[in-house]
């Protein structure tokens, strides 16, 4: 299934919260803290605002930070996505 938000609106798949630190060590988990970080699924095509056309950063693939508290959650056929606005997008993670 493929979706196509509207306007300036981004899916977005939510990276897992890494349960080890470098050295290797397995850490507890501590309450449900979700993560800030993820990958773009789908994007929309932009939005015209004051006539002016607002064209979208991101592109499916890119790997983002986004607000935390940011976004709908919603599933689709067993995996969790977040649906969110350009805007709450902090930044796109380059290199990793």
């Amino acid at each position: 299934m493929e979706i196509k938000p509207l306007y300036d609106r981004v899916v977005v798949l939510p990276q897992k919260n890494e349960n080890k630190c470098p050295s290797g060590i397995i850490l507890p988990q501590v309450g449900d803290d979700k993560s800030s970080i993820g990958e773009v699924a789908f994007v929309g095509d932009g939005q015209t605002f004051d006539g002016d056309n607002v064209e979208m950063q991101v592109k499916k693939g890119d790997k983002i930070i986004y607000s935390k508290f940011a976004g709908a959650p919603y599933k689709i056929n067993d995996i969790d996505y977040v649906i969110l606005r350009q805007a709450d997008i902090l930044a796109i993670i380059k290199g990793e």
